[in-house]
């Protein structure tokens, strides 16, 4: 055999070794997928900000985050509990529902293993009126024309909630009209409705374009019907949209509505989870600028509001770190 030949033979060995030897450090990259919304959506928004954040320094956890664009709240928790999504957005209410086996979840049962990670932006129920209906409360929509959502949809079902805590009916309206999202905003400033109700995330072309075309006003929803509800729904809480925000409404507008939220499985690994919330909360001032929904958010409440699952043991570990919860 050739001095040649074995050298070679060596170096190919050694080559080899050197590979194997690597192989451990990329078998230890870990994908994390989070499940968002529509494209267009702010879910999809804020889970593309959380993986920017993750995949930052992914060099030092190994981690990487993808997005998936999905049909949202119920889909989302569905997926994860399947194993096939990491972590996801939900609606509070949803959370609540599929944790108590209540509402959409009612045939599937309780899921015990639904953990909760944070909550993010409020979707506030947004109340606009026509400018000419000189509207000052939501008391002050008794005997007229309002929208009160199209059957079937979450807004429909949270305006018959706080009808009832009210005392009211749908007859103490002259009209409660049945329109879709899409068609409000066009009957309020065509003089066909003087108000409506709607759960959505801000800033939303939803509230921009009546509030723009028409000089539509937005109404505080508070009082005592409201504290009842929060007191009694743990899925609610209180909400601002902020002044200054659309056209002609210069001041805040107090209200209350359902969170987005975050929530994985109790099969999501632990430190996949921590290193999610830590990439969140050691970037929050970027995680906020990342898109306007996500502005004005603050960690004290994100840990706590709007969550009905337990909080995952990930979540807990940082949270305990910072102090936030004991």
């Amino acid at each position: 055999m050739s001095r040649k030949f074995v050298f070679h033979a060596l170096a190919t060995a050694a080559a080899l070794s050197a590979t194997l030897a690597a192989v451990p450090a990329f078998a230890q990259q870990k994908f994390v997928t989070i499940g968002t919304g529509g494209v267009t959506g702010v879910y999809y928004a804020a889970g593309g900000a959380i993986c920017r954040l993750v995949n930052k320094d992914r060099a030092k956890h190994g981690i990487r985050c993808s997005v998936e664009s999905t049909g949202g709240s119920v889909f989302n928790v569905n997926t994860i509990k399947a194993g096939e999504l990491d972590l996801g957005f939900t609606q509070s209410d949803v959370q609540y529902n599929a944790t108590k086996g209540l509402g959409q979840f009612k045939d599937a049962g309780a899921w015990g293993d639904q953990r909760a990670v944070f909550s993010v932006h409020p979707e506030p129920f947004t109340v606009l009126a026509r400018k000419e209906a000189n509207i000052k409360a939501f008391t002050d929509f008794k005997g007229k024309r309002f929208n009160v959502g199209n059957p079937g949809s979450g807004t429909r079902a949270s305006m018959e909630e706080l009808l009832a805590s009210m005392g009211w009916k749908l007859s103490d309206f002259s009209l409660a009209s049945e329109l879709k999202a899409d068609e409000h905003g066009p009957a309020l400033c065509d003089g066909k409705i003087d108000g409506f109700f709607y759960g959505v995330g801000h800033p939303s072309a939803n509230i921009q374009d009546p509030t723009t075309s028409c000089g539509a006003k937005l109404v505080s929803v508070t009082g005592p019907a409201v504290d009842k509800l929060i007191a009694e729904k743990p899925y609610y809480a209180k909400a601002t949209i902020p002044g200054g925000l659309y056209p002609g409404n210069p001041d805040a507008t107090n209200t209350y509505g359902v969170l987005a939220t975050v929530v994985a499985s109790a099969k999501t690994p632990p430190d996949t989870v921590y290193q999610v919330v830590k990439a969140v909360f050691d970037n929050f001032d970027e995680f906020k600028k990342l898109h306007p929904a996500l502005a004005h958010l603050k960690p004290e409440s994100m840990v706590k509001d709007g969550l009905s699952a337990p909080l995952h043991e990930g979540a807990v570990r940082y949270y305990k770190e910072k102090g936030w919860i004991k």
